[in-house]
């Protein structure tokens, strides 16, 4: 007899149909094989005790306060640890309960459902500006060409291209300035059809400047102020045009001024959600979330997205992350921003260990070849 202990990241499915599990076992087995934790805040005390004694009798469990028996509070908050079978259970059990318990249900049921991605596509980032916080993305007219072909050599899926820089306390600039700036790349992307060797996506929240990227081919429209503009959710619907909403706490001029949330994981949930309903209302089809690491975040807060990337897809969108050379690193591990890329790699690897399936970088050749390492470990066996 052999025994050997497995990782938790095993692929299960894969796993029990090498081991010759039949159908209908693999899927049974593999919903009792995930682990889930699930924080659940200002709970009724009563749906607390009632939840505790459902998840008890199928061999789960609820993390209550002290005094919680006894109601000795109102309101609590709660840890449900289950597996995806026990949580299916429980979506069904708790349906016809009072306390808040049905609402719960529904959002246990999203949860068991949830799948990591298993691929990760390649946003390189060109900026046509000369004040981005990283010199190795800025670029001009037929320089940023020649970077862009070779960003698609290199395996970018995706090529962010922008015109005003969106770092903290950056300068504002006008709609004319930014027109200006992106105009040259524009046309000779258009020119050059470099549109049909890959995707191209603008990063601005103007319209003006949208539309014509738009004009000359482009199929992303990337927003930072997460769709406030109603103008530009027409002209990215009108377009058939995939958007990707960011969120912001502030702007760029303020974002980084004492950034505070009343709970982080929650209130940037339903800004997503909020924002997606509102795109999709302008019949905006392909949605992309981005969490918006170092917009408005402490390091904590960078640190606490990534690590809960699952939370967001509930959402059932994918999920960006731009974490490259940003100053979080720094945070950790002082280094200049041209010495920030093995951060921006880790940080990129375990954004997409978590449920990201896009990553915004400035290194894309680095990316390709640890991503697909690093898919390779994921999706073994």
């Amino acid at each position: 007899m052999i025994v050997e202990l497995l990782s938790n990241e095993t692929e299960m499915p894969k796993y029990l149909k090498e081991l010759g599990v039949d159908g209908g076992g693999v899927n049974i087995l593999a919903a009792k094989a995930k682990i889930h934790l699930v924080s659940i805040k200002d709970l009724h005390v009563g749906g607390a005790n009632i939840l505790k004694q459902d998840a008890l009798s199928i061999g789960a469990d609820l993390a209550v306060p002290r005094g919680t028996v006894v109601a000795a509070q109102e309101r609590v908050d709660t840890l449900l640890i289950a597996t995806t079978k026990q949580l299916q259970t429980l979506a069904k059990k708790e349906l016809a309960q009072p306390f808040g318990l049905k609402e719960l249900a529904l959002e246990l049921k999203k949860i068991a459902k949830v799948k990591k991605p298993t691929e990760c596509k390649i946003m390189g980032v060109i900026n046509a500006n000369d004040d981005s916080f990283f010199s190795g993305s800025r670029f001009k007219e037929h320089d940023a060409i020649t970077s862009i072909e070779k960003m698609i050599e290199d395996g970018a899926d995706i090529i962010d291209i922008g015109a005003v820089s969106s770092r903290p306390n950056a300068a504002v600039v006008s709609v004319d300035e930014e027109v200006l700036r992106i105009t040259p790349i524009l046309k000779l992307i258009k020119a050059q059809k470099l549109y049909e060797k890959v995707r191209l996506s603008v990063d601005s929240y103007e319209p003006l400047v949208v539309q014509k990227a738009l004009d000359a081919g482009f199929h992303i429209v990337n927003d930072i102020t997460g769709f406030e503009n109603d103008a530009l959710c027409k002209l990215t619907a009108s377009y058939n045009a995939t958007a990707v909403i960011m969120h912001m706490q502030g702007t760029p001029t303020t974002m980084q001024n004492n950034p505070s949330y009343t709970t982080l994981l929650d209130d940037i949930y339903t800004f997503l959600k909020q924002r997606v309903q509102k795109v999709e209302s302008f019949g905006v089809k392909d949605i992309v979330l981005d969490i918006g690491i170092g917009f408005g975040k402490t390091l904590e807060d960078n640190l606490s997205l990534i690590k809960n990337l699952e939370h967001f897809l509930t959402l059932d969108k994918e999920l960006l992350v731009g974490a490259s050379r940003k100053s979080m690193i720094d945070k950790i591990f002082p280094s200049a921003v041209e010495e920030r890329l093995p951060g921006s790699l880790a940080l990129h690897l375990e954004a997409f260990k978590n449920g990201a399936s896009i990553v915004r970088v400035h290194d894309v050749y680095e990316h390709k070849q640890a991503l697909e390492v690093q898919k390779s470990i994921l999706n073994f066996q």
